[in-house]
């Protein structure tokens, strides 16, 4: 008998699906986790492919201990997707893509140091995007580089490899992972020919659109 209620495996795969018949992820790149109470989480399962997953590739892990409970064996980058749930008790959902124009970025050996091209990145995605040098996928020196990144941004960008969004619930993770993708398909299509808000600007949106005090 399951630990958990059938609706929670029924919303993952729904939003699983939809954040890949956006193209955020392709084939087996990319995966996706969800905080279901304080120390339970769903992770796609490794291997498996976001945009189709199936309940036969959940997986139903501990977030304190990273045990997985259903015999599911969770992707290889849980590693960090439980790591920020552990260190950021306010974040629900964890999703690492491989969307066209932000891997570009990714890719490239001159990488912007700036993505504010449009009010929508300091609001949504933030001021600031780490990027973290190359390491190899699934291993303990990328884990903890993402978790360094990760402890006050919601954004990262992995040299070589794609991004990392975080969020409190799908919608807010959806729309961090769309709109970073939209500000690199910018800035590629721009040929380098782009310009960003300035730090006034910024502070503007600060103001009169979040309502932050000056």
């Amino acid at each position: 008998m399951s630990i958990i209620d059938e609706k929670h495996y029924t919303e993952f795969l729904k939003q699983a699906h939809r954040y890949g018949d956006s193209k955020l992820t392709l084939c087996s790149s990319g995966n996706l986790s969800w905080r279901i109470d304080d120390n339970l989480a769903l992770v796609s399962g490794t291997g498996s492919w976001v945009p189709t997953l199936k309940e036969e590739n959940i997986s139903l892990c501990n977030i304190e201990t990273g045990e997985f409970l259903n015999g599911v064996k969770p992707s290889m980058e849980s590693t960090f997707h439980l790591g920020i749930m552990r260190q950021r008790p306010e974040v629900n959902v964890v999703f690492h893509f491989q969307s066209e124009y932000a891997t570009a970025i990714a890719c490239m050996k001159e990488k912007p140091t700036n993505f504010n091209v449009t009010a929508e990145i300091p609001i949504h995605v933030g001021r600031e995007i780490p990027v973290i040098p190359y390491y190899r996928p699934g291993s303990p020196e990328l884990a903890k580089a993402v978790l360094e990144a990760m402890k006050d941004h919601n954004s990262c960008l992995m040299t070589n490899h794609g991004q990392v969004v975080c969020g409190k619930n799908f919608d807010e993770v959806f729309e961090r992972a769309t709109f970073f993708e939209m500000a690199c398909r910018i800035i590629v299509q721009s040929g380098g020919n782009y310009s960003t808000l300035t730090q006034e600007e910024i502070e503007d949106l600060d103001v009169y659109v979040l309502g932050k005090k000056k």
